[in-house]
């Protein structure tokens, strides 16, 4: 494939809003419509380097990683619910800002003519629950933000559960489960047809998910433990449960979860993000991996750099042997089918 070619890419998580919410400075949205090169997002990089649309988290940080990003921030402004409810609606602000450039999509048929117009397609993500309460009241209302997706969980604790911790190399076997809040929380994506994120879950809320959900079982960011056993990378076992839900895995770009030595080295070749596809494709078939790059949230390869070096990605996909068919449906096909099946649409 044409290095140069421009790919359509639609991607399973990014951290955009966390890094907009965590500026201090300026006018965080019209940098992003207009290009700042902070980050790893801003609409003319992911223009030029295809990025179609994707699911955009809403995460409340632990207050120490906010502190190193708001100088005059203190632990008694750190208001899970607040911190949203701001991302959210800057979500909103950038899609009525965008000059129809962009647009807060609710279904399957809004993302695909959305990628059929040139629109960015932006799909409201909640990575870890915090902010929502045992009795799940603020559900309904970020649902008519337009939520589609909730991972109940990130690497702490909350109400709904355990998150996976642990160092590298580690198990994703660590700690207990899901409490009752977050068993009926599942029940409730189920019933308003939301996606639920495993990419943050522990091994017993794994299998949780997988014996009490009735959706195709879906970790938006997440790679395989076997090559790089980082505790939130994907065991075997994990793989199969999900092939067998007719799920999903969006490969994660971030090197600490791509190389064998768990480092966050920038130097680490294109060739390990195929690496996982490979295994990925083996273990779950062609039409159930995709991509999760976690862009604004991690540090990705320098010969990535950015949203708009995901054609370099792509060549080397097609210098691996991937046919431009099977691309097609890893870079975003894959994404729009699981949706599908998950909303119901």
């Amino acid at each position: 494939m044409n290095p140069d070619a421009i790919p359509t890419v639609f991607d399973g998580h990014n951290d955009l809003l966390l890094r907009l919410w965590l500026q201090e400075e300026g006018d965080p949205v019209a940098e992003f419509l207009q290009g700042s090169m902070k980050g790893h997002l801003d609409l003319p990089r992911m223009r030029r380097g295809g990025f179609a649309g994707g699911l955009f988290a809403v995460f409340v940080p632990p207050v120490q990683y906010a502190k190193q990003s708001k100088t005059a921030y203190v632990e008694e402004d750190h208001h899970p619910l607040a911190i949203t409810e701001a991302q959210i609606a800057l979500l909103h602000t950038i899609a009525e800002r965008s000059d129809g450039q962009a647009k807060v999509c609710r279904s399957a048929g809004e993302i695909e003519q959305c990628i059929a117009q040139g629109v960015l397609a932006m799909v409201l993500h909640i990575e870890g629950a915090e902010a929502l309460n045992e009795q799940c009241s603020q559900l309904d209302r970020w649902v008519d933000s337009g939520l589609k997706s909730i991972g109940p969980l990130w690497n702490l604790q909350n109400c709904f559960g355990t998150g996976v911790t642990g160092g590298f190399p580690g198990s994703p076997d660590s700690g207990e489960g899901l409490t009752a809040a977050g068993l009926n929380l599942l029940k409730l994506c189920n019933q308003k047809k939301l996606l639920i994120d495993l990419s943050h879950m522990n091994e017993k809320s794994f299998w949780q998910v997988a014996e009490h959900s009735n959706a195709p079982l879906v970790a938006t960011h997440s790679n395989v433990h076997a090559i790089c056993p980082q505790p939130r990378n994907l065991t075997d076992r994990q793989l199969a449960a999900i092939a067998e839900s007719d799920g999903f895995v969006g490969v994660n770009f971030g090197n600490a979860f791509l190389r064998a030595d768990g480092k966050r080295d920038g130097d680490t070749p294109l060739s390990d993000i195929v690496r996982h596809l490979d295994a990925l494709l083996e273990k779950l078939g062609e039409n159930r991996v995709g991509f999760g790059s976690d862009f604004d949230g991690i540090s990705v390869p320098d010969a990535l750099q950015d949203a708009a070096g995901l054609p370099r990605l792509v060549a080397a996909m097609s210098a691996a042997g991937y046919s431009s068919e099977l691309i097609e449906k890893i870079t975003w096909r894959n994404w729009l089918s699981v949706l599908k099946k998950t909303w119901g649409e």
